[in-house]
Protein backbone atom coordinates (compact mmCIF):
# COMPACT_ATOMS: atom_id res chain seq x y z
CA UNK A 1 0.00 0.00 0.00
CA UNK A 2 1.86 3.08 -0.93
CA UNK A 3 1.22 6.07 0.14
CA UNK A 4 2.03 7.91 -2.96
CA UNK A 5 0.82 6.00 -5.21
CA UNK A 6 -2.65 6.10 -6.72
CA UNK A 7 -4.23 3.24 -7.54
CA UNK A 8 -5.51 3.02 -11.30
CA UNK A 9 -9.28 2.18 -12.08
CA UNK A 10 -9.39 -1.13 -13.79
CA UNK A 11 -10.16 -1.18 -17.96
CA UNK A 12 -13.35 -2.00 -19.18
CA UNK A 13 -13.48 -5.52 -20.44
CA UNK A 14 -16.05 -6.42 -23.46
CA UNK A 15 -16.09 -9.59 -24.90
CA UNK A 16 -17.90 -9.55 -28.23
CA UNK A 17 -20.33 -12.59 -28.49
CA UNK A 18 -21.05 -12.78 -32.56
CA UNK A 19 -17.61 -11.76 -33.63
CA UNK A 20 -14.90 -14.53 -34.92
CA UNK A 21 -11.53 -12.92 -33.57
CA UNK A 22 -9.49 -15.26 -35.43
CA UNK A 23 -11.07 -15.27 -38.71
CA UNK A 24 -10.79 -11.16 -38.84
CA UNK A 25 -6.86 -11.26 -37.78
CA UNK A 26 -6.82 -13.73 -40.53
CA UNK A 27 -8.21 -11.47 -43.08
CA UNK A 28 -5.76 -8.51 -41.72
CA UNK A 29 -2.40 -10.78 -42.11
CA UNK A 30 -3.96 -11.47 -45.59
CA UNK A 31 -5.30 -7.93 -45.99
CA UNK A 32 -1.04 -6.59 -45.36
CA UNK A 33 0.35 -9.55 -47.19
CA UNK A 34 -1.31 -8.44 -50.05
CA UNK A 35 -0.25 -4.85 -49.55
CA UNK A 36 3.24 -5.99 -49.31
CA UNK A 37 3.45 -7.44 -52.75
CA UNK A 38 1.78 -4.45 -54.10
CA UNK A 39 -2.08 -6.39 -54.96
CA UNK A 40 -3.96 -3.86 -53.03
CA UNK A 41 -3.53 -0.39 -52.63
CA UNK A 42 -1.91 1.28 -48.76
CA UNK A 43 -4.67 1.25 -46.16
CA UNK A 44 -5.52 4.78 -45.19
CA UNK A 45 -6.61 6.30 -41.93
CA UNK A 46 -10.14 5.24 -40.55
CA UNK A 47 -12.27 8.12 -39.62
CA UNK A 48 -11.32 7.74 -35.63
CA UNK A 49 -7.71 7.58 -36.18
CA UNK A 50 -8.01 11.21 -38.21
CA UNK A 51 -10.28 12.41 -35.46
CA UNK A 52 -8.40 11.06 -32.53
CA UNK A 53 -4.92 12.99 -34.18
CA UNK A 54 -6.90 16.05 -33.92
CA UNK A 55 -7.88 15.96 -30.58
CA UNK A 56 -3.94 14.72 -29.68
CA UNK A 57 -3.00 18.13 -32.10
CA UNK A 58 -5.48 20.52 -30.80
CA UNK A 59 -5.10 19.78 -26.39
CA UNK A 60 -1.56 20.43 -24.50
CA UNK A 61 -2.50 17.80 -21.89
CA UNK A 62 -2.12 15.07 -24.98
CA UNK A 63 1.09 16.59 -25.98
CA UNK A 64 2.59 16.78 -22.62
CA UNK A 65 1.12 13.32 -21.92
CA UNK A 66 2.63 11.57 -25.14
CA UNK A 67 5.94 13.98 -24.52
CA UNK A 68 6.11 12.39 -21.25
CA UNK A 69 5.89 8.50 -22.76
CA UNK A 70 9.01 9.15 -24.71
CA UNK A 71 12.32 7.54 -23.28
CA UNK A 72 14.49 9.33 -21.41
CA UNK A 73 17.64 10.32 -23.93
CA UNK A 74 20.56 8.74 -23.19
CA UNK A 75 22.86 11.80 -22.27
CA UNK A 76 19.89 12.94 -19.59
CA UNK A 77 20.24 9.35 -18.58
CA UNK A 78 24.13 9.50 -18.36
CA UNK A 79 24.41 12.74 -16.76
CA UNK A 80 22.01 11.32 -13.82
CA UNK A 81 23.53 8.03 -13.23
CA UNK A 82 27.39 9.84 -13.12
CA UNK A 83 25.72 12.38 -10.34
CA UNK A 84 24.10 9.35 -8.29
CA UNK A 85 27.34 7.21 -8.33
CA UNK A 86 28.99 11.09 -7.22
CA UNK A 87 26.66 11.08 -4.25
CA UNK A 88 27.49 7.52 -3.58
CA UNK A 89 30.74 7.83 -3.58
CA UNK A 90 30.57 10.86 -1.25
CA UNK A 91 28.70 8.84 1.06
CA UNK A 92 30.40 6.28 1.68
CA UNK A 93 33.69 8.16 2.72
Amino acid sequence: MGIFKQRAPRGFQHQYIYVDERKERLKEIEERAKRDLGMNPPKEATAEERIRGKIVDQTTHLKRQQENDAPIPTKRLILILALLIMILLVLLR
